[in-house]
């Protein structure tokens, strides 16, 4: 049984950095592409 919740919040977490590094790479784009994204 331990090794399931093991299992279930090594998933969780990496899919939470997944997707942090994906937005990440997402606004990058897109403020490099557009100058007038309001990014800053």
């Amino acid at each position: 049984m331990q090794d399931i919740l093991i299992y279930i919040v090594l998933f969780i977490a990496v899919a939470f950095l997944l997707k942090k590094f994906v937005f990440k790479k997402k606004k990058k784009g897109s403020c490099g592409n557009d100058n007038n994204c309001g990014c800053g």
